[in-house]
């Protein structure tokens, strides 16, 4: 099946890459270096996909006048050894391949700073893939307060035009309620970081279990939105 203007927007973090405890371990560094309390490993794993500063502030309880510096830190680690550590799920190249293969455009849209974005992705050797890359501003204090439905927007904005259905794809609840606020669908991904019931409780159109099955879901999801008007 060939599916034509179509536009696939991704999460990165949980959905494209497996940060393999480089962005909870790298948060509990740069609180304990800061001279925080560190949560427990079932938050700071809740901590992983949203904006970081949403995620100190509400979840660790980092302090305002504090808060800086603790994402200076973590960010520091994080290049260091963060990116590297980091790896692709397996079999998510190939489906990212197997949409472009039939016509679709295929975008990034993160929370991660977009210069921190780009530099992840193209480490991990899947930058070339993607038609775009959307990310939160370098300076994380200019970051917009409604988070992912901004980023999502920027993404639909960026490739007006060029499709006429869209689908989000991500692994927490903040990716469907992005993807939801611009009229897209969100198809949930089992292997990210999403409690259990947490995508389906958001509105998920679909939860796929592995890569392999993200082609057939979106084809599901494009044609039960169109069937309905929704897209």
């Amino acid at each position: 099946m060939t599916i034509s203007r179509l536009l696939v927007l991704f999460d990165l973090d949980g959905t494209l890459v497996d940060p393999a405890g480089s962005i909870t371990g790298g948060i509990a560094a740069a609180l304990s270096a800061s001279g925080l309390p560190v949560p427990p490993a079932a938050d700071l794993e809740r901590m992983v996909g949203p904006a970081l500063k949403e995620s100190l502030t509400a979840i660790a309880g980092v302090p305002a006048d504090r808060l800086e510096r603790v994402i200076t830190e973590y960010r520091r680690g994080y290049r260091e050894t963060g990116m590297a550590a980091s790896m692709p799920y397996p079999g998510i190249a190939d489906a990212v391949r197997s949409l472009q293969a039939e016509g679709a455009l295929v975008a990034v849209a993160t929370q991660k700073p977009e210069p921190l974005a780009r530099e992840l992705l193209a480490l991990q050797g899947l930058g070339h893939l993607f038609d775009s890359i959307h990310g939160s501003p370098a300076d994380e204090r200019l970051a917009a307060a409604d988070g992912k439905v901004s980023i999502v927007r920027a993404a639909l904005d960026r490739h007006e035009g060029e499709y006429s259905t869209a689908v989000m794809i991500g692994d927490r609840s903040h990716d469907v309620h992005g993807a939801s606020a611009n009229g897209v669908p969100c198809i949930g991904v089992a292997w990210g970081f999403a409690q259990d019931g947490e995508l389906e409780a958001a509105g998920a159109a679909a939860v796929v279990q592995f890569p392999e099955d993200l082609a057939s879901a979106v084809h599901s999801c494009v044609r039960t939105a169109g069937a309905h008007g929704t897209v």
